[in-house]
């Protein structure tokens, strides 16, 4: 290829400097309309892998493709073009910007805003540009030469600069990684989804950490500078921070001891509802109006809660049914059996009963008792449906239920005065 190159210069004269820049921006055109073409082949190939790790991540994929397609090739004909020459520089600008568009759709893919990215695209980009035109030297120097002192210390462009591209790098890399590790465990088998939950939310803690202690390495901070402002940062976690990192352990010691999960059943105070998710702060609680409660995780560790699937799903519903004194009490309650084994979330086993609980003023008192094990899905649906059953049913047979009654007696007329 440098033959080649080389070959397409001499044969071509440039006496005003113009040509061979011009032949490099077509080269760099070139090249990237063929790695547009790359990336249409081969995305169909590697699309159902990448579906895994999201949508995000399918929905950019064609892009991310081109652009590292169209980087390797220009890469390769800025190594094979002649260097210090106009033409170099315009394959570098080329390859800095495939990398730079590369980068940007990686980490939108990670859900990072967009005015987060652009700090680490620049960096990118100004490191390949000027590393085709005499390194980073000059490029680093006059960005450093832009600044304010701060005290001891002198803030410049570059350091900024680095800053932002360290940290949207590393924030970055924590969300990749706690994708394919959350998906890993995810995949793993032998666990309940608990015990995947916890061990998900312990990872992402000790990726944080990790990540910290390398950002503060790769910017070169010395952690005893922070010596002075250890006792209020002690106070602030005391003081305004103590319900957050309650809120935190509260959080995985519920994963741990596995008192509430995903997809119990709870009653706190008046929330009721299914567990949707189990988050750092608070427990996300839905309820049957589609409502969404954020109950804080250390409320739930100190109140009494009412866990209808903590050892067992299947719940017992009571229903309250009344029937007139003339009735027949064994068809009446052979109904009430019939109308409750025929809605379809009543369980068979356990099966349905009847007790008669009391003579009331105007009816003799039932209660129908079934059972279900999808307490999530309400239980007032299945009272409704059961009742309309045993209407109907009444009302084929015969059997009243009988409006309230009152008996007034009026008093004695007394005799008048003469």
């Amino acid at each position: 290829m440098t033959l080649s190159i080389a070959w397409l210069l001499n044969r071509v004269p440039d006496s005003g400097g113009l040509i061979h820049p011009l032949i490099a921006l077509g080269v760099a055109l070139v090249l990237h309309l063929a790695a547009a073409g790359l990336a249409r082949r081969v995305e169909p190939r590697v699309r159902a892998p990448v579906e895994a790790l999201g949508e995000s991540f399918a929905s950019r994929l064609r892009a991310m493709l081109r652009y590292a397609f169209s980087a390797l090739l220009i890469g390769i004909a800025t190594a094979f073009w002649p260097h210090d020459s106009v033409g170099h520089l315009v394959l570098g600008i080329g390859l800095g910007l495939s990398v730079a568009l590369l980068a940007g759709y990686a980490l939108r893919t990670l859900s990072i805003p967009r005015w987060a990215t652009l700090p680490l695209a620049l960096l990118l980009f100004l490191t390949i540009v000027s590393g085709t035109n005499g390194g980073l030297a000059p490029v680093g120097a006059t960005l450093d030469t832009v600044g304010i002192s701060l005290g001891k210390r002198r803030v410049t462009l570059l350091s900024l600069l680095s800053i932002a591209a360290t940290c949207v790098a590393l924030f970055a890399l924590v969300r990749l990684a706690n994708k394919l590790i959350g998906r890993s465990i995810g995949q793993a088998e032998g666990f309940d989804p608990t015990q995947k939950l916890l061990a998900q939310k312990l990872a992402a803690i000790a990726i944080i950490i990790a990540a910290f202690f390398i950002g503060v390495d790769m910017l070169g901070i010395d952690l005893t500078a922070f010596a002075v402002f250890s006792g209020a940062l002690g106070l602030a976690v005391g003081f305004g921070l103590q319900k957050t990192f309650g809120n935190l352990i509260a959080g995985i010691i519920l994963l741990m001891d596995r008192s509430i999960k995903p997809g119990d059943v709870i009653v706190v105070g008046d929330s009721f509802g299914w567990v949707n998710k189990i988050g750092v702060r608070a427990v996300s609680v839905i309820t049957r109006d589609g409502k969404e409660h954020l109950i804080p995780n250390e409320n739930l560790m100190t109140q009494e809660v009412e866990n209808w699937s903590y050892s067992d799903r299947n719940v017992r519903v009571r229903i309250p049914v009344g029937i007139g004194y003339d009735s027949d009490l064994k068809l009446a309650q052979a109904l009430m059996l019939q109308a409750a084994a025929e809605s379809p979330r009543v369980l068979r086993n356990p099966k349905p009963n009847v007790w008669l609980t009391g003579f009331g003023d105007s009816r003799v008192e039932h209660d129908i008792l079934v059972w279900i094990s999808d307490p999530e899905g309400g239980v007032g649906n299945v009272k409704s449906d059961v009742l309309g059953r045993v209407w109907q049913l009444f009302r084929d047979n015969g059997i009243t239920i009988p409006y309230p009654q009152r008996v007034i007696h009026g008093a004695a007329e007394l005799p008048q005065k003469p």
